[in-house]
């Protein structure tokens, strides 16, 4: 326990607060909201991190390293061997770096910052932040098959923009097994595509794919 000039020379020597804000609940360095909202997948998560000695005492070895936890698993974004970046850091020095991610999972995510140093008693310290984010599902695809008397076999595909906002669609291709192959029925005779009015799709709005399998 600590009460008094104690307390305020541990929390002067603790480099995960922030100088002048020692007593405000968010005054610690990696401070951005715990909820990042969300993405939608294929898109690529970029994340700016950085890491400011707001302390007064100056640090060494300080290792930043970043994590991706998914429902499946976990890996690593950042310095995998957890490698320190600088030998010291100085009161008012910084670390910062840029990670991106391609998204390939639905659902819940976690961004995990973990910092660890050396402090002046010759202490390993470390902490970690953590920020959630969902990945979401832009678009829907459901399927049909037809058989003719004549066993043709065509596939309907429709499409569903389930995002708010418009989507640009630059290219649908069917790609079948080895045993077909494929006559992509969306397009007129003079080879203008059916959606050439427009190639972007408004949110909730429906299109559909003919394609002819044989």
């Amino acid at each position: 326990h600590y009460c008094g000039e104690e307390l305020a020379v541990h929390r002067d020597k603790d480099i995960t607060v922030t100088r002048d804000l020692a007593t405000y609940p968010y005054g610690e360095v990696l401070t951005v909201p715990q909820n990042l909202g969300s993405i939608y997948l294929g898109e690529t998560f970029s994340s700016f991190v950085n890491v400011q000695n707001d302390s007064q005492q100056t640090v060494r070895d300080v290792v930043l390293k970043t994590d991706l936890q998914t429902s499946s698993q976990r890996m690593p974004l950042s310095n995998p061997t957890g490698q320190a970046m600088v030998s010291k850091l100085v009161p008012g020095d910084n670390i910062s770096e840029v990670i991106t991610h391609e998204v390939k999972e639905l659902g819940g995510q976690l961004l995990v910052c973990t910092v660890s140093y050396i402090n002046t008693s010759g202490e390993k310290q470390m902490f970690r932040k953590y920020y959630k984010f969902q990945v979401l599902k832009p678009l829907d695809v459901r399927t049909k098959f037809f058989t003719t008397s004549d066993e043709e076999i065509f596939l309907e595909a429709q499409i569903t923009n389930t995002t708010p906002h418009p989507l640009h669609m630059q290219k649908v291709v069917l790609a079948p097994s080895p045993l077909y192959t494929v006559t992509d029925l969306n397009f007129l005779a003079s080879g203008e595509s059916i959606f050439a009015e427009s190639d972007y799709i408004s949110p909730d709005d429906t299109w559909q794919y003919l394609y002819k399998l044989s």
